[in-house]
């Protein structure tokens, strides 16, 4: 027998529900977990529920342009696809399959620390590419992925700081899932004599749990902007302004990092305050439909990016199920901002969103 025929996906939810279809129970929570009660995650989703967009009619929406600008650079689409590390663990190809999909969408992908796929592997397929970074205690290693990401054209670095150390998902640890012996990490092998790269598990024992606003700054020095991600109060995004962030990322890790937070969405206009223009700000969480996308935008956000939607489009189609996931969005933003009444980003403004009546 063959393999099961699906149907054409129709919107980003049935990458999901046909990732779990596919994938070992296992994999599947993994990807899909929250930390703890799951409260988080779920607030989210929740948020953009919460709002509803306010169109004006009657415009000329007869050319309506989707291209936006984020840190100088114009892309098709003001969506990236957020750093998810671990791809192997869906797709013989990992990140590379996932930068073929990205690339093929034209808009630009952030590049794990824990990628299962070099830096030089992920660059050689012409995806648009920033850096993540998890800052590690020992800073010898933390430069020297600075200097893998300057040597193979990455645009950009973004420093997550949220974590410094790792949360409990409850989801994935009933599940059972570990990582199997060919789940390996090359980002940190050079630096330590690795060729062979490290297990997951010994990266994150590598975590630094002292680092400072300071080591924002000294980032800033690479001469590669540094986007600051992680950041959920007013506060914290005037210190990035202070200590050389070119841009933020209001984000709580999906969910998975600390629960009981906010929900992104619900703290964007404070932090868009703070900047107060000082930098670019994104976001990232709960991101489904493209009248999120519009909403976020309209509260103040340059763009937005997406996890796991572009995760479960790997699982259930390597490249062109990214691509596929990310041309569905782009098919919902263009119908939204057409029938909100703009021809593009520009006239998009908080005026077209309200608080949802009760």
């Amino acid at each position: 027998m063959g393999e099961t025929q699906y149907p054409p996906l129709v919107n980003l939810d049935d990458a999901e529900l046909r990732a779990e279809r596919v994938l070992p129970r296992p994999t599947f929570e993994f990807i899909a977990a929250g930390a703890g009660d799951e409260l988080t995650r779920n607030r989210n989703r929740d948020a953009f529920r919460r709002r509803c967009l306010l169109p004006q009619v009657l415009r000329d929406v007869s050319q309506v342009d989707l291209a936006a600008t984020v840190l100088g650079e114009e892309i098709s689409l003001p969506v990236l696809v957020a750093p998810m590390g671990l791809q192997r663990i869906v797709d013989p190809e990992g990140e590379c399959e996932m930068a073929r999909g990205v690339a093929a969408a034209e808009t630009i992908m952030c590049v794990s620390t824990v990628s299962t796929r070099s830096a030089a592997e992920i660059a050689a397929t012409g995806v648009r590419r920033w850096y993540q970074l998890y800052l590690l205690a020992d800073r010898a290693v933390t430069a020297d992925l600075v200097a893998q990401a300057r040597e193979h054209g990455y645009r950009a670095l973004v420093v997550t700081v949220d974590g410094p150390v790792l949360a409990r998902r409850d989801r994935a640890i009933r599940a059972g899932f570990s990582f199997g012996p060919e789940i390996r990490i090359p980002s940190c092998g050079p630096a330590l004599g690795r060729p062979e790269g490290l297990d997951p598990v010994e990266v994150a024992g590598m975590l630094d749990r002292s680092a400072t606003w300071e080591t924002v700054e000294w980032l800033a020095e690479s001469g590669l902007p540094v986007v600051v991600k992680g950041v959920l109060t007013a506060a914290d995004a005037a210190r990035a302004c202070e200590h050389g962030a070119a841009a933020v990322i209001v984000s709580n890790h999906g969910g998975r990092q600390l629960d009981g937070v906010p929900a992104t969405l619900d703290v964007l206009a404070a932090v868009v305050e703070a900047v107060d223009g000082r930098a670019e700000v994104l976001l990232d969480g709960g991101i489904r439909r493209g009248t999120d996308v519009l909403i976020a935008l309209a509260l103040g956000a340059q763009a937005v990016l997406i996890g796991r939607p572009a995760y479960w489009g790997l699982a259930v189609g390597g490249a062109a199920g990214v691509t596929e996931v990310i041309e569905l969005l782009r098919a919902e933003v263009r119908q939204a901002l057409t029938l909100v009444g703009c021809r593009g980003w520009g006239e998009l403004t908080a005026e077209h969103v309200a608080d949802a009546p009760a």
